[in-house]
């Protein structure tokens, strides 16, 4: 696609607008492609120089990356989610199964357990490996689908306004109150006392980013209920996301302007009434919806007067999730026949899954490494003669080691601190070659983006990819919900739906319900039916 079929620019057409969404990230993108749908015109603005958030694509020399896209579940016409995103992206979007098995997990003493891509053959594979413990694997099984079932309530629950949840919420979140209200570890050490099994068990919480002792339940069994049937890649790579959503808002009338960073969110007359760009100019609409984290809407994106507001506050006292480095590599040669594949691996120093954020200055290798091979999920990449592949390392980190340079420019932090990403850089890919020696040889790139990276491109509360963290205290939080109490102001994106790129799809869905209940419900009725015709959305 050239630069002049793109569905967006740095110009900004002339309004009037419906909305302007502030933001295009998953759940940007999702809320704005549905809006659309219903005939709204709508205005995407994104401060960066190119749009998708997390599921955008960057490129060095010879290759190209994702930046948050390593597996996607229920994708598939199987799945509501899966028939709704293709509603709002037709045929433009297609994905490629990562396999079975989609995730491999590495633990000392040389344990493996791989996770296949249907529900059975996951249970057995528990059950091989810990044959002692079937009843309590039984019993996780029937938790996880209690658990995400009752979730249902609890989403209906905050399309509502807050003012309605004294009354609504007691009844909508009934049975999901048993499962956000407790940790996962509180479950686990109910079901067994085999500790090898907790962290097995556990293994997928980095997808949401909150450890055991301190993610609720509810989001872990979310996580493992949307990977029962395993995960996909974009084909065509993560990019492919926001060219398919973003080209259902051009084709209703709207545009997605790029290097268009709001400063503020302009509120006359005790409504949102448009936004400040950080240039000075100022754009209006009907209503206004911030995808830029609530975290970050609360704490800057609200003019000063707003902010000391109970439901500003209450959203600011919430703590976001960790956040990460990410090692971009680039390779030459036959990667797969090194070790590198389609599945995530993942690579466990302990069996502990406390403390699994890297504190580099009293532990020389970090406590768990997340590796990906891009190149090898989409079945369209063309590696050419010199088969050039790309591979990504993730770990957890603490915010705060970072704090020194918070305010500094990008590429013009100073020396101390290239140095450090330097030494972080070479750590992690010694772990790597520690597990993968193959590819040693034949690596010809590696970059380090750091949590200040992380903030400088996509502008997350702490250079969190996850948001708010996903504690009990998140999901007991009145205010998490998209309709605010300030008038014509919506929140969309992972902190009003779940952690992660479909987890922000789904905060995506709930904005623009919110927003538009009277249309998005029927529509969202015909497309669960089947209905063809949800695809062009009623007639306005």
């Amino acid at each position: 696609m050239s630069k002049s079929e793109l569905p967006w620019s740095k110009s900004i057409p002339a309004g009037p607008w419906d909305y302007i969404v502030i933001g295009s990230g998953m759940g940007g993108m999702t809320t704005a492609a549905t809006l659309a749908s219903l005939g709204r015109r709508v205005l995407v603005l994104e401060g960066h120089y190119v749009p998708g958030g997390f599921t955008h694509e960057f490129k060095r020399k010879r290759w190209h990356w994702d930046v948050g896209v390593h597996a996607i579940g229920e994708v598939t016409d199987k799945a509501i989610l899966g028939r709704v995103l293709k509603a709002l992206t037709g045929e433009r979007l297609k994905w490629a199964s990562l396999g079975d098995p989609y995730e491999e997990f590495h633990y000392p003493d040389g344990f493996r357990i791989d996770f296949p891509d249907n529900p059975r053959a996951y249970r057995e594979a528990l059950v091989e490996k810990f044959p002692q413990e079937r009843a309590g694997i039984d019993r996780y099984f029937s938790l996880v689908r209690q658990a995400s079932g009752a979730m249902r309530g609890y989403y209906l629950s905050r399309v509502f306004p807050e003012r309605a949840a004294a009354l609504l919420d007691p009844i909508l979140q009934r049975q999901a109150k048993r499962f956000t209200a407790i940790t996962l570890q509180s479950v686990l050490d109910e079901l067994t006392a085999d500790e090898r099994l907790k962290t097995v068990l556990a293994g997928q919480w980095g997808y949401y980013g909150s450890p055991p002792r301190e993610g609720s339940f509810a989001i872990h069994a979310a996580v493992v209920r949307h990977f029962l049937h395993g995960a996909h890649y974009p084909i065509g790579g993560a990019g492919e996301i926001a060219r398919a959503l973003l080209q259902k808002v051009a084709d209703a009338g709207g545009w997605t302007a790029i290097r268009a960073e709001v400063d503020e969110i302009l509120v006359e007359r005790g409504r949102a009434a448009g936004v400040r760009l950080v240039g000075g100019e100022e754009i209006r609409a009907r209503r206004v919806v911030s995808a830029a984290s609530a975290l970050v809407t609360a704490t800057k994106l609200l003019p000063p007067a707003e902010r000391p507001k109970p439901w500003a506050t209450g959203i600011h006292e919430l703590p976001p999730a960790p956040a990460h480095l990410c090692a971009y590599l680039g390779f030459q040669g036959d990667i797969r026949a090194a070790g590198a594949g389609s599945a995530n691996q993942w690579f466990w120093k302990t069996w502990r899954t406390d403390g699994c954020t890297w504190d580099w200055e009293t532990e020389p290798e970090a406590p768990v490494l997340y590796t990906s091979y891009p190149s090898l999920k989409d079945p369209s990449h063309d590696p050419g003669p010199d088969q050039l592949h790309t591979g990504e390392i993730v770990t957890f980190v603490p915010y705060e080691k970072f704090a020194a340079w918070k305010g500094t420019a990008w590429m013009k932090r100073g020396a101390e601190y290239e140095a450090l990403k330097a030494d972080l850089l070479q750590r992690l890919l010694d772990g790597l070659f520690a597990h993968r020696p193959g590819l040693k040889p034949l690596l010809r790139h590696a970059e380090l983006s750091t949590p200040l990276t992380t903030e400088h491109f996509v502008r997350p509360a702490a250079g969190s990819i996850y948001g708010v963290a996903s504690s009990p205290a998140r999901y007991a939080n009145p205010w998490l919900r998209p309709r605010t109490p300030l008038k014509d102001l919506f929140l969309s994106g992972c902190d009003v739906g779940a952690a992660g790129v479909m987890g922000a799809f789904v905060g995506g869905i709930l904005c623009a319900t919110a927003a538009e209940p009277l249309e998005v419900l029927p529509w969202l009725r015909r497309v669960n039916a089947g209905d063809a015709s949800a695809r062009r959305g009623p007639a306005r």
